[in-house]
Order: structure tokens, then C-alpha cells, then sequence
């Protein structure tokens, strides 16, 4: 499937924010069609982005709860079984990073390759063996005030997801502010959103939730990730070809002798000059491209071709 001038499928899934589908409006269509952006016809791909199991349209009261291990194997068993592909690539922040980790760990065998954008490296002292490089005596302080004081709304939704749920499906108002936040302080903005984000994205995000009354459901991946195995199992590594992207206002940023623990195939590493958590609404362009040159080599070729040849 990568051989050149061949499009390979790929399976990009996001996250708790954005996983609903509304995050790759912008970025599918230069993923797909790169030549109306002036790219190469040849870096196209077939694009298949689902919303996650318990999310937006994929949700269903009543309906079994998934993990990350669950999400991965239902996004395989779509790709392979139900669509017929058998290889194909996967691309993902957030939660989709988490799954393109544990898809490369446990279903390697149909993967072309990933790319994600968030890498799904432990967040706990275990981490770290041995003299520590700078890069990793940086992070470790990054790491300890993002355990402190940003994972509130991981351990309640992660403990007590029930609880939440009922507020939040009671409450548009609050709904909005939980959502809100999130966006305010993960996306790469001079203090207001919308310099980053457009209103009517996050606000058509914010209404899926509203709507669908999935807000609930979505929590479950918590629950599951702290009730059990890390998204890269004990013991197991991801040994496909790897592809990453950091933007400077996601998250976590492990440095590359970390992340090598955990993903023993890295190809390319970028780093990045603006963009946060939601890099797929925040900057479409820039990831659409990183995404293009990553499987580009993939494909048995290192540079797009110009217009005209």
C-alpha cells in the first residue's frame, strides 16, 4: 500500500475535546486533496476519521463502555475487517495518540506506520532512569506541575465520572465552561480563544456533547486508563515506524531520549514554532504537511513533487 504514487488509508482519531470530528474539518480536506493547496497530488490520502466509541454520534445510552485498548482494537477491526484494508497508517492527538500508541503495540502487524502528536510516554517518576540529560531534568519539572495542578479534571472524571455527568448533562452553562477551559489553556492564544480557535468550531463542538448527551460516556477512557494497563502495555513497545510532532503549548513535551524508551522506531521529530493541543484546528496546514512528509518516505519518497512534474 505505500508504494509510490499509491494513497494510503489512514485512521485519524483525536481526543476528549475534539473527538467528535469537528477538529479535522480544516486538515482533511489538505490530507485528501493536497493539490488545491498547491501540494502534491501524490501525498494524497483516504482518510477515514471516526468519532471515537461513546462520543457524539457514536454514542448510544446504554451502550458498552470503551477504553483505549477497546477504541484500538474497534478502530483495527473497522480498518481491516470491515473496510478491507490490510495495512494501513494512523494519525492522532490526545486520546487519538493514545490509541495510535496501543495500535502500534498490539496490532502492528496491519500498521504502516503512526504519527501523533501526543505521545503516550507514563506520566510518573518511573520515567526517568539513570543521570538525567537536561532535556529530562527540564521535563521531570514539567511533568511534576502538570501532576499538581492541571489533572484535576482527570482524577474526578477518572473516579467519579457518574457525578460529573449528571451536572454537566443538566447544565448547558456548565457544560461550556467545562469544555471552555480547556481550550483556553491547552491552545496556543494571546488570552482569548478565538485567537486560536474559532467560536463557531468550539461552539459546534461544545453543542455535539449538549446534543448527543454523550458528556458521560466520554469520561469512560479515564476511567478505564486509571482502573487499568497504560495505553503502551507493561512490557511492550511500539516498534513501527514513528512519526511526531511537538507544538510548544501541548500538553506534555517528553524529550526524544525519554520517548525512545517507549517508541523504538522514531523516523522524524519536529518541533514546532506555534500551535497547542488542538493542532488539527489550530494549525491545519502545519500538520497536514507533517503528516505528508512523515509517510512521504514511507511511500519510497523524500520530497513532494512541484506542480507541473
Amino acid at each position: 500500500m505505500c508504494r509510490e504514487g499509491a494513497q494510503p488509508h489512514a485512521a485519524a482519531a483525536d481526543a476528549w475535546l475534539a473527538r467528535l470530528g469537528l477538529r479535522f474539518l480544516d486538515i482533511i480536506p489538505r490530507l485528501t486533496d493536497p493539490a488545491a493547496f498547491g501540494g502534491d497530488p501524490a501525498d494524497a490520502f483516504t482518510v477515514v476519521a471516526p468519532s471515537l466509541p461513546g462520543y457524539g454520534l457514536s454514542f448510544a445510552p446504554g451502550q458498552a463502555r470503551f477504553g483505549v485498548h477497546d477504541i484500538a482494537a474497534c478502530l483495527n477491526a473497522l480498518m481491516t475487517e470491515v473496510l478491507g484494508h490490510r495495512r494501513y497508517a494512523a494519525q492522532g492527538g490526545d486520546w487519538g495518540g493514545m490509541i495510535a500508541a496501543a495500535l502500534g503495540a498490539t496490532q502492528p502487524q496491519s500498521l504502516i506506520g503512526i504519527h501523533v502528536n501526543l505521545l503516550a510516554i507514563r506520566r510518573d517518576a518511573s520515567i526517568f532512569v539513570g543521570e538525567p540529560t537536561p532535556e529530562e531534568t527540564a521535563y521531570r519539572a514539567e511533568l511534576e506541575h502538570w501532576l499538581k495542578e492541571e489533572t484535576g479534571y482527570q482524577w474526578i472524571q477518572g473516579t467519579r465520572p457518574q457525578t460529573l455527568a449528571a451536572a454537566l448533562t443538566d447544565s448547558p452553562a456548565g457544560l461550556a465552561a467545562w469544555i471552555a477551559e480547556k481550550f483556553h489553556a491547552w491552545s496556543d492564544n494571546d488570552g482569548r480563544i478565538e485567537s486560536a480557535i474559532d467560536r463557531d468550531r468550539m461552539l459546534g463542538n461544545i453543542a455535539l456533547y449538549w446534543f448527543t448527551g454523550c458528556i458521560g460516556a466520554s469520561f469512560w477512557p479515564y476511567y478505564a486508563r486509571m482502573h487499568g494497563p497504560w495505553p503502551i502495555p507493561d512490557g511492550k513497545t511500539v516498534d513501527v515506524p514513528t512519526g511526531y510532532t511537538q507544538f510548544p503549548r501541548e500538553i506534555m513535551r517528553p524529550p526524544r531520549s525519554l520517548a525512545a524508551r517507549a517508541y523504538t522506531d522514531i523516523r522524524r521529530w519536529t518541533v514546532m514554532e506555534k500551535g497547542g493541543h488542538f493542532a488539527a484546528m489550530e494549525q491545519p496546514a502545519a500538520l497536514a504537511a507533517e503528516v505528508q512528509a512523515f509517510f512521504r518516505s514511507l511511500r519510497g519518497r523524500h520530497e513532494p513533487r512541484r506542480p507541473g512534474h
